[in-house]
């Protein structure tokens, strides 16, 4: 009997964690892995999550942005908005602007939704490396809606919930990742982690474009040792994809599974080769989950955040935009 990999795609690839199957990443031969050890990966300049948070009578989109320092507007923001078609923003936070630069502290404002209160402490934060946005531990960042919790980040905030009086044990406000965007600056190789679903393992993420020496066409003695770029997108270090002669192949999709998952996976290299001299390309790379197996729906097309049924789950989209410098 087939899989279900290959009963739903002949191109899908399955990456599996290591303690599920035989055939999981662990046991690949790394030797065929994108990551070169000598290879410097390009700098992380942003990174942001987008949270879709569910209280009573209230749907609520909460956006965190971290920059590092070589942004000139590094630091932490945060914007609370309604999760409606027509989202307004309420709140709206910048610790890096000219008039407000602090690494701790608080901000309330009165809206339509309630009274929010953002607190955060940055102040003892520690990052993974010099070039990490988004510090590991000893901070917090915190949102308040009427007093309730609506957002917890970090590792050092029980505190500060026990001085409002806040229960940190029973926060439960239907908080869920429903994107990250993450931002880089450099070279044409790049690594980051995620999770497909909250629950789930932590996956690390490798893109890199090399030259590779062309294949499968019949060529002159001249362009004999003609090499053209190839993309290669790794997960745990198991190749999903690999894309020959790029400059053809600059836009394009595949269907991968990810802990169960179907994953599509997307990218946009076009102006890493056509855009204008004098600017720098800029290419987009997308992995979005699926609910269930519905082959019918494109990975473009459009979903509402709020669901009618409360048991549906949400779709989780990563978003890396590359820029070759």
């Amino acid at each position: 009997m087939r899989d279900l990999v290959s009963c739903f795609s002949e191109n899908s690839i399955n990456v599996t964690h290591p303690l599920s199957l035989p055939s999981s990443c662990s046991n690949y031969n790394t030797s065929n892995a994108c990551i070169p050890p000598s290879l410097i990966p390009s700098i992380q300049t942003s990174i942001t999550s987008i949270y879709r948070i569910t209280l009573p009578s209230k749907h609520l989109i909460i956006k965190v942005t971290w920059c590092n320092k070589i942004n000139p507007s590094h630091g932490l923001s945060i914007s609370v908005s309604s999760a409606d078609q027509n989202p307004s923003t309420s709140l709206k936070l910048n610790t890096s602007s000219r008039f407000f630069r602090k690494k701790k502290g608080n901000k309330s404002v009165d809206s339509d939704l309630g009274k929010i209160e953002a607190l955060w402490d940055l102040s003892s934060a520690k990052y993974d490396s010099n070039t990490g946005p988004e510090p590991i531990q000893s901070f917090y960042v915190i949102v308040l809606v009427d007093s309730r919790l609506a957002l917890l980040l970090g590792d050092s905030s029980e505190e500060t919930l026990k001085k409002k009086s806040l229960a940190y044990d029973g926060f439960d406000s239907g908080k869920s990742l429903i994107s990250r965007q993450e931002y880089f600056s450099g070279n044409t190789f790049y690594s980051t982690k995620a999770k497909f679903v909250e629950s789930g393992d932590s996956h690390e993420i490798v893109i890199r474009c090399s030259a590779e020496k062309t294949e499968g066409l019949k060529q002159s003695s001249s362009t004999h040792n003609h090499r053209s770029p190839v993309l290669s997108v790794c997960i745990d270090e198991k190749t999903v994809t690999k894309v020959k002669r790029l400059q053809w192949n600059f836009r394009g999709n595949q269907t991968i599974f990810v802990d169960g998952l179907l994953v599509d996976l997307m990218w946009d290299v076009h102006d890493w080769f056509f855009c204008n001299p004098e600017g720098c390309g800029k290419a987009v790379f997308m992995f979005r989950t699926r609910n269930g197996l519905d082959s019918s729906r494109l990975w473009l097309e459009e979903k509402k955040m709020v669901q009618k049924d409360e048991q549906d789950k949400l779709d989780f989209s990563l978003l890396i935009y590359a820029c070759k410098t």
